[in-house]
């Protein structure tokens, strides 16, 4: 009877395999429960799930990183970062556009560089010899037409950067490796579940992995949600 009620007990373990090096996803790592015996690879996206009592001890096991163990605490989702047993090379990561957004934001300021200079300066105080004053190129990026255009520019340019920062993260090969989805129906997800500049520049792997499946959850139980409303019709009089 006690062996039939701890058997009854366990739950699964889930979570996902990283490199602790440049923190991408590794697969075929060996996952042992040492208490039990059971033992399974994950998945070639990391993700593993195992069964397990709490105070079951895990071995995670590859050829090339070094072994890590892990007591089960709790059932919350793991996240296992392995050592690698030599230098790598640095992961080189394929992404939709050849220029990151980073790179392409500070190509664009150095042709725009004049309005990130002396009319991109906000501080409408200068401190000189005659003591404090206002500055001459504040006041002018102020009143002036030219002056107005270069900060909407900048306004632009600078919003213009956190959207490619979303895409970059966001992208349709990277969405459609966690969801399986196809065009129409990828397109559809991406712009209904668009997430926030905040989230991608501050939200984990995992986070942002959680992220998608739960928002997939939610567009599959209503694919409709989130739709604009058809635009009304307009009758013209031709008299």
């Amino acid at each position: 009877m006690m062996c039939v009620s701890a058997f009854a007990q366990q739950k699964e373990v889930t979570g996902i395999v990283f490199d602790k090096e440049n923190k991408g996803r590794i697969a075929r790592v060996n996952i042992r429960n040492n208490t039990s015996g059971q033992s399974v690879y994950n998945t070639f996206t990391g993700e593993f799930n195992i069964k397990a009592n709490l105070g079951d001890m895990l071995i995670f096991s590859k050829a090339d990183h070094h072994s890590d163990t892990i007591t089960v605490n709790t059932y919350v989702p793991l996240a296992v970062y392995m050592r690698p047993t030599a230098i790598q090379l640095q992961q080189v990561t394929i992404r939709d556009s050849v220029l990151n957004p980073r790179r392409r934001y500070l190509a664009t300021k150095g042709e725009f560089g004049k309005i990130y200079g002396s009319m991109g300066n906000q501080d409408l105080l200068s401190i000189g010899q005659g003591g404090i004053g206002f500055s001459i190129d504040a006041l002018y990026n102020m009143f002036s037409r030219s002056g107005k255009n270069a900060e909407h520019l900048k306004e632009i340019i600078d919003r213009d950067y956190k959207q490619s920062v979303i895409d970059y993260r966001f992208n349709k090969s990277y969405v459609a490796g966690i969801t399986f989805l196809k065009d129409p129906q990828l397109t559809d997800f991406m712009f209904k579940y668009r997430p926030s500049y905040y989230m991608v520049t501050t939200a984990s792997e995992y986070e942002f992995v959680a992220y998608v499946r739960t928002s997939l959850r939610r567009y599959k139980r209503n694919p409709k949600a989130f739709e604009l409303a058809p635009l009304p019709t307009q009758y013209i009089d031709i008299k």
